[in-house]
């Protein structure tokens, strides 16, 4: 009996996938060429086994079903939007695209396949496309209000605010003032900052609904558009009264207290916030990290956040990512060897909790505590053994404490998980080539940065660190001078890449334009880096002013105490 009914359902879903095509047993005709004949039984066994295959969740094979059914029949619009269903579900977007692209070509007028290339673009943020898309639909599909609808959003989130009135008007007109249309036209002229009209359209939905916590919380937010605080905060006082332990209405508060830096009455809201069960726990945690994002509160309410998250650590005891909040409000408070204990304590309690781990080595790295990075680099690596970021970190210890035959080894298991990952290719190859020059192997260093500029030319770190490797050694100054410069032109004011600029100007003995750069350095608002100092030392030895020289050279070593190599230096240039 249950074959029989399993049969009965998937038979359904076959005749719905299969309508489109199934038809098609006579010649057809695509872009207006005439298809030849196909053979209707061998194209009906092939798409019922991939419609089947589909359905099991056996993606692979259905897709080489697929494929055949192509084969068989080149016009069968069905079958490429079932690929493209297919691969959009493993993540493959590009070929998602193209399949689904391929089907339009057959039925350009199919809401369904319309739909979903508007949808990629949408997650791809590419906006104008994805109304393209949604323009054709609702011109093929004219009685369809909720593409419409969505058409009139999407208007108004690219900023085409006058097409999204219009839509959202004719709703209007239709049916008068509603939960849809009106709502969505109200967002559209905020997001417009047409404050006024969206007030009048606001007030007309509260009459209907005088009660309803959103509408509400859209007229506070108006008012606090229109720089009216006053109404606003009269509009949560009131809403506070009659529903006090609502969550929409406790978090719309709380952004209102935020925005308004009224951070006395934020934290005396909180806690409530916390201990709500009705507010969910995402929530929670997103106006936390918001909060630790806030200078502000760091500076002033540091300790009143600090126990905010205590509190919500206790009423999530088994939770694995609340515990991370408080190792990131002491990061962002720069007491890493605090963030860096509590971390170690996460992981000893929960070993699993990858994201404790990752947070960990990110503190050493930041910390510059190399050796500890190396170690616990080392255990994560091997306990998640198929994170790439895992190995990428242990192989950043490795290299810092000379271990280079180890990090070579961890960024070959690396290369393998990044995949087709261009982004993490390139990281493993520049962080190899750092090894290599490590290694003093810089023909091996040099080619791999070849390599890489030959994929990525626009990698502005990778460009930083070849002319500053290159200046190192005394080769190809010239062109190291015009990567440098380059890079200083595209990011303006980072004192990494103006450092490196001004040292490879000292390489090629333009001393006083170096020493400006290295002035301009030293002279801003950034955290002093005692490579600075020791480069303008030797820029100031080389003009012969010797005693500025020693002067910035003990700063350097006073910074950074490993710099013992600028005594001699010191000694020599003091002779």
């Amino acid at each position: 009996m249950k074959r029989n009914k399993y049969f009965i359902i998937f038979l359904a879903l076959f005749l719905m996938c299969f309508s489109s095509c199934g038809k098609k047993i006579v010649p057809a005709r695509v872009n207006g060429k005439q298809l030849e004949n196909f053979d209707a039984a061998s194209f009906n066994y092939v798409y019922v086994e991939a419609i089947k295959q589909k359905l099991m969740g056996n993606g692979g094979d259905a897709l080489k079903f697929f494929e055949q059914c192509i084969k068989i029949n080149p016009g069968c619009d069905a079958a490429y939007y079932q690929m493209a269903q297919i691969v959009i579900a493993n993540g493959d977007i590009k070929n998602g695209k193209h399949y689904v692209a391929r089907a339009l070509t057959i039925d350009s007028e199919n809401i369904w396949y319309l739909m979903m290339l508007a949808g990629i673009y949408y997650q791809e943020k590419n906006l104008d496309s994805s109304i393209i898309y949604y323009e054709k639909a609702v011109r093929y599909h004219p009685d369809n209000e909720d593409l419409q609808l969505t058409l009139g959003n999407l208007y108004s989130e690219n900023r085409q605010f006058e097409k999204a009135r219009d839509i959202f008007d004719s709703f209007d007109k239709k049916y008068g003032v509603n939960e849809t249309s009106t709502l969505s036209a109200i967002k559209s002229l905020m997001s417009a900052e047409k404050y006024d009209d969206a007030l009048n359209k606001i007030q007309l939905l509260l009459r209907q609904f005088p009660d309803e916590i959103l509408y509400n919380g859209l007229l506070a937010e108006i008012y606090r558009g229109k720089g009216e605080s006053g109404n606003a905060s009269e509009v949560y006082k009131q809403l506070m009264e009659r529903n006090p332990g609502n969550p929409e209405t406790q978090l719309s508060l709380c952004d209102f207290l935020i925005t308004e830096k009224r951070y006395k009455e934020l934290f005396m809201l909180l806690n409530s916030v916390i201990l709500n069960s009705k507010v969910q726990r995402e929530d929670k945690i997103l106006l936390i990290g918001r909060l630790i994002e806030l200078p502000n509160i760091i500076k002033d309410e540091g300790d009143k956040l600090m126990l905010a998250i205590k509190v919500l650590e206790a009423n999530y005891k088994e939770d694995d990512v609340i515990p991370l909040l408080r190792p990131e409000l002491l990061i962002k408070q720069t007491k890493l060897i605090e963030a860096s204990t509590r971390l170690e304590e996460i992981i000893k309690i929960l070993p699993e909790n990858y994201y404790a781990w990752e947070k960990l080595l990110f503190v050493y790295l930041q910390s510059g505590d190399f050796e500890k990075l190396m170690n616990k680099g080392e255990v994560c690596a091997t306990l998640f053994n198929r994170s790439f970021l895992a190995k990428v970190l242990y192989a950043n210890g490795a290299i810092e404490n000379g271990k280079y035959s180890i990090a070579l080894e961890e960024l070959r298991k690396a290369e393998i998980l990044a995949g087709d990952s261009k982004e993490n290719i390139l990281q493993v190859l520049t962080m190899r080539a750092d090894v290599y020059y490590r290694m003093k192997e810089y023909v091996k260093a040099f080619g791999i940065f070849d390599e890489v500029l030959k994929t990525n030319s626009k990698d502005l770190t990778v460009i930083n660190n070849y002319a500053y490797y290159l200046a190192e050694q005394n080769m190809k100054l010239k062109e190291a001078e015009k990567m440098a410069k380059r890079v200083i032109e595209e990011e303006k004011g980072n004192a990494t890449y103006l450092d490196t600029y001004g040292w490879v100007l000292y390489k090629r003995g333009k001393l006083n334009e170096a020493a400006k750069i290295m002035e301009a350095i030293i002279n801003s608002r950034e955290k002093p880096d005692a490579e600075w100092y020791e480069h303008y030392g030797f820029i100031l030895k080389n003009q012969k002013k010797c005693a500025k020289a020693i002067e910035n050279w003990n700063i350097a070593i006073k910074i950074d105490s490993t710099k013992i190599h600028l005594i001699k230096e010191i000694e020599n240039c003091g002779k």
